[in-house]
């Protein structure tokens, strides 16, 4: 995908977002993220929103810190001027990426082509699950368009996944294959001495003879593995019986 598609993605899952919970009401449970509140959702994605536009207005070299979960929580606007905050911000960051210099430098968290495309598609895939977390709190299951729900799996495999931070315990060891019926798209991921091993197979190539699983269905739905766990997104993927890999979407 090109810059521009994942700014354009981000507009819209922002846009979304902010309906679904001007919906469900500022006080309605996320079932996503117990024991998150729609609120909170607003709050979490807002400040995630303004500290991602910070590394392209400020340039640093290493990756910004921020406060702990718990006081993000207790930040942003009071609740009846939320939903305009969470606007105000979400809109910052689209016009922040929109503008920003091609060839900027400034500190990212994961390989890419560059850095505006780092952020522009780490933030497009943020605000993407957050509006399924959103949408949850009303009961609904968004759809994602398939080659977009394919570029947030392959984000999470090749990615996050590779992030010494997410590494799982070793003598946990196994592999599966997971396959998008409708992108053509696979990945295998082996865990071996505490490491992940992942390789994209483009074309739905390779056979997946040697994973212990093989989990196929269209990229959207894929996707929802994704779903946030314990305040923080996560994605846990069956390696073996005995293990897991977890993948967080926060930095």
């Amino acid at each position: 995908m090109e810059i521009t598609e994942y700014i354009d993605a981000l507009r819209r899952q922002g846009d979304l977002l902010a309906n679904a919970a001007e919906r469900s009401g500022l006080d309605a449970s996320v079932p996503t993220c117990p024991p998150w509140h729609v609120k909170d959702l607003l709050r979490h994605t807002g400040y995630v929103h303004r500290w991602a536009a910070r590394h392209i207005t400020e340039c640093p070299d290493t990756v910004l810190d921020g406060p702990p979960e718990a006081d993000i929580l207790r930040g942003g606007a009071a609740d009846p001027d939320l939903l305009a905050w969470f606007r105000a911000g979400h809109a910052a960051l689209v016009e922040t990426l929109s503008t920003a210099d091609p060839g900027l430098v400034c500190a990212t968290f994961m390989a890419a082509p560059s850095p505006l495309a780092f952020w522009a598609r780490r933030q497009a895939h943020e605000t993407a699950i957050h509006r399924a977390d959103a949408d949850s709190a009303s009961g609904i299951r968004p759809e994602y368009e398939p080659g977009f729900a394919a570029d947030g799996i392959d984000e999470l495999i090749m990615g996050f996944g590779q992030r010494r931070r997410y590494r799982p315990s070793a003598g946990h060891d196994g592999g599966m294959q997971l396959r998008t019926t409708d992108t053509g798209d696979a990945w295998q991921v082996a865990a071996e001495d505490g490491r992940i091993q992942a390789r994209r197979e483009r074309d739905g190539s390779g056979s997946g003879a040697s994973a212990a699983c093989t989990v196929t269905g269209p990229a959207s739905g894929h996707i929802f593995a994704a779903s946030p766990t314990n305040q923080r997104m996560a994605m846990t993927s069956a390696v073996s019986p005995q293990s897991a890999i977890r993948l967080s979407h926060s930095g």
